[in-house]
């Protein structure tokens, strides 16, 4: 893949784009046979994507790769990615499609859980090391807590206790705006403000003639404008 891709894990911006990103989308169907009928298909919903590629992590400065705020080393994103697996909690995949001029194309943004990861270290690849990750999509659930009552005639009352409503994040007022502060990335603060990292993209295009052609080097200091969500 080329520079104009941008891959993220949550908030943390892998520093060389992965060359080749397999996302496998399977379904829970079951063929039955029925008789005198023949086979039939019953449709079931389709089960969690699964996402796989390899990163190279360096270990050296190189200028092709990208970094948010200067270069890290590979014991940092080897301790960023033991954080995701032991925290236990899903996080945001995001991969980041540009043309050379700065436009976006589509993005993938995705829930995940890190499955597991593999570490290689090849003499072939100097002191570098590459990481295979292997992804899987998570879908938000609630669990209800059922009161079952048994009534005077002997009749059985269930009754099922109502799930609190999920938290939303506020929505910025017309005019608001917000100043870079050293670590931020345009995930993050639309993370915060839209509850969505993937409305990055709105507060991009709404302050590109502030950030330039790169959504990803944004500097401390600068003061977004924060669009009305949509």
């Amino acid at each position: 893949m080329s520079n104009g891709y941008m891959v993220f894990l949550k908030y943390c911006l892998l520093p060389v784009t992965p060359s080749k990103i397999t996302t496998k989308i399977s379904n829970a169907n079951k063929t039955i046979t029925l008789i005198d009928e023949g086979q039939v298909n019953l449709l079931k919903k389709a089960e969690l994507t699964n996402v796989e590629f390899e990163c190279m992590i360096p270990q050296t400065n190189y200028p092709f790769a990208l970094y948010k705020s200067g270069f890290l080393g590979a014991s940092f994103f080897l301790a960023y990615f033991e954080r995701l697996k032991t925290s236990k909690k899903p996080f945001q995949f995001i991969v980041v499609r540009m043309k050379p001029n700065g436009r976006i194309l589509f993005s993938t943004n995705l829930k995940v859980t890190l499955e597991d990861y593999t570490i290689v270290e090849d003499a072939g690849q100097g002191l570098d090391l590459t990481v295979k990750i292997n992804l899987k999509q998570w879908r938000d659930y609630r669990t209800k807590l059922v009161n079952i009552q048994q009534n005077d005639d002997s009749t059985i009352t269930a009754t099922v206790q109502a799930t609190r409503a999920a938290e939303t994040a506020p929505t910025p007022t017309a005019g608001q705006t917000y100043t870079v502060k050293s670590g931020d990335s345009l995930c993050a603060i639309a993370k915060k403000y839209y509850g969505s990292s993937s409305k990055y993209t709105d507060i991009y295009n709404a302050n590109k003639s502030v950030i330039g052609g790169n959504p990803n080097l944004i500097k401390p200091g600068q003061v977004l404008t924060l669009p009305e969500s949509s």
